[in-house]
C-alpha cells in the first residue's frame, strides 16, 4: 500500500492546494495558518455544510462558543496540567490570564452546566464547528495537515450510562456514512489506550470503566488496541486512514469521558428525583476540517465527487455567437443552486478550456447546432464519457440529482439503455 502511495506525488495536497487554487499560506500570517482562496473555501463550507445537515439528521443540537478561556477553565479540565505543552501562552487581560482554547470540551461542559436537566432530556447531543489553537512545533507544520488554528468538527453528548455504549455505536455508524459520501476508506479502527508517563489522568477505576465501554462499542468491528495514544482524560475509538505517501493519521474519534462531567460538577436529575452524574462521550465525525479537506484532496487527486466539487458545471460556448445561449444555461443551474461558471472563447481554443475543466465533473459545450435548437447541450464527462447533445433540462436535472443525492456515478444509463 505504501509502495504504491509512494508513486503519486502528483497528488500531495499541498502541491494541488496551490496549483487548483483551494488554499496557501503567507510569512506574515504566519506558519501553521493557512487561508482558503474561494474554491478551497466553497470545499470547505460545502463540507461543513454536509456535517451540519448529518448531525441535524442523528438529533444534534448546534452552539457556538468562544475560542477563548480562562485559564482556571483549562484547570478546571485537567488540560493545563496534562496539556499545556501544545498550548499557546496565557494572555494578560486586565488582572486575569486568558488562553486560545486547545479543545472545546470545557466550553461546552459549561454550556451543559449553566441549565438543570432531567433524565428525560437525556441524551443531551450538543455540537459545534469551531475554532481551536494548538501551539504546534514549526517542524511538524505541514499544508492542512498540520496547523496551528484548527476548525474542528466535535460534538459532546450528555447521556445516561446505560445510554453511552449505544450513543457511540451511532457515533461511529455516522462516520461510516460521512465516509461512503466523501469517498474516504478507514484504513482501520485502533483502541487508544494510556501509555507510560504521567500525561494520563491518574484513575485506574476511570480508565477500566470507559475502556469496557468502548470494547463493547466495537464488538463486532476489528481493531488494534494501542497504548500510549489516549487522551489525557480517558481512551478513545481512532478511525485512521493513510494518505498517499502511506502515512497513517487520525481523522475521525469517539470517547467515552467520566473525568470532565467529574472535574465539572455535571449532572441532572434522575427519575428518584436525585442528582446523578451524567457520562460524557465525545464524538468528531471528520476531526479538523483542515485535514478532512487535505485527505480529500489527495484521495481524490482534487477531482472532487460532484456534490463537493468548487465548480460542478462549465459552459463552453464554441464562439461568441453562442454567448448569450450559454449566459442562459449558466443561469439555470445557478437558479437550481448548482455551482456554475461559462468559459467563454477569450480563455482559449475549445480544445484549450475542455483541458483546464479537466477536474470540473460535467461540461457542456454550446455549439452552432446546439444554439439553434434552443435547449441542446453537447455533453462531456470528467471521466471522458461523452453522452452528446441532450436537452439543457435533462442535463441540470441529471447534474442536480447526482449532487442532491450525492452520487458517484457522474451519468447513470436511462432504465432502456441499462444492460
Amino acid at each position: 500500500m505504501n509502495a504504491d502511495h509512494a508513486d503519486h506525488p502528483q497528488h500531495d495536497h499541498r502541491r494541488l492546494g496551490r496549483e487548483l487554487d483551494l488554499f496557501d499560506t503567507d510569512p506574515l500570517m504566519g506558519a501553521g495558518l493557512p487561508y482558503w482562496l474561494p474554491d478551497g473555501a466553497v470545499v470547505r463550507h460545502t463540507l461543513e455544510e454536509y456535517v451540519r445537515e448529518a448531525e441535524r439528521g442523528a438529533g444534534y443540537r448546534h452552539v457556538y462558543s468562544p475560542v477563548l478561556g480562562k485559564r482556571e477553565l483549562y484547570e478546571i479540565s485537567g488540560h493545563w496540567d496534562h496539556y499545556s505543552e501544545d498550548m499557546f501562552p496565557p494572555m494578560k487581560l486586565g488582572g486575569e490570564e486568558v488562553v486560545l482554547r486547545p479543545s472545546l470540551c470545557p466550553h461546552h461542559a459549561l454550556i451543559y452546566r449553566s441549565r438543570s436537566h432531567s433524565y428525560r432530556e437525556l441524551p443531551l447531543r450538543m455540537a459545534e464547528l469551531g475554532g481551536m489553537y494548538r501551539s504546534e512545533l514549526s517542524g511538524v507544520l505541514g499544508g492542512l495537515t498540520r496547523v496551528r488554528s484548527i476548525q474542528l468538527n466535535d460534538a459532546h453528548i450528555f447521556c445516561t450510562l446505560d445510554q453511552a455504549v449505544e450513543e457511540a455505536r451511532a457515533a461511529l455508524a455516522l462516520i461510516r456514512r460521512a465516509y461512503a459520501d466523501l469517498g474516504i476508506r478507514a484504513a482501520r479502527y485502533r483502541l487508544s489506550l494510556p501509555g507510560e508517563g504521567n500525561k494520563y489522568v491518574a484513575d485506574p477505576e476511570l480508565w477500566r470503566r470507559a475502556t469496557a465501554l468502548l470494547e463493547q462499542v466495537l464488538d463486532g468491528v476489528e481493531y488494534e488496541a494501542v497504548e500510549g495514544e489516549a487522551a489525557f482524560y480517558g481512551p478513545k475509538i481512532d478511525v485512521q486512514i493513510v494518505d498517499r505517501a502511506g502515512r497513517e493519521s487520525t481523522l475521525s474519534t469517539v470517547q467515552i469521558d467520566f473525568h470532565q462531567p467529574e472535574r465539572f460538577d455535571l449532572h441532572y436529575i434522575g427519575p428518584d428525583g436525585a442528582k446523578h452524574r451524567p457520562v460524557m462521550v465525545h464524538r468528531s465525525i471528520i476531526g479538523s476540517v483542515e485535514r478532512a479537506v487535505a485527505h480529500l484532496i489527495e484521495e481524490h487527486g482534487g477531482a472532487f465527487p460532484a456534490w463537493l466539487a468548487p465548480v460542478q458545471l462549465v459552459v463552453l460556448p464554441v464562439a461568441e455567437e453562442q454567448y448569450g445561449q450559454a449566459e442562459k444555461v449558466v443561469r439555470r443551474a445557478l437558479d437550481l443552486g448548482l455551482r456554475a461558471e461559462l468559459a467563454g472563447p477569450e480563455h482559449g481554443t475549445l480544445g484549450a478550456r475542455v483541458r483546464h475543466a479537466r477536474l470540473v465533473p460535467y461540461v457542456a459545450v454550446i455549439g452552432e447546432r446546439e444554439a439553434a435548437d434552443g435547449d441542446l447541450a453537447a455533453v462531456r464527462l470528467r471521466d471522458g464519457r461523452r453522452p452528446g447533445a441532450v436537452s439543457v433540462a435533462e442535463l441540470l436535472a441529471r447534474v442536480e440529482g447526482v449532487v442532491r443525492t450525492r452520487g458517484g456515478e457522474l451519468w447513470a444509463a436511462a432504465p432502456h439503455q441499462a444492460a
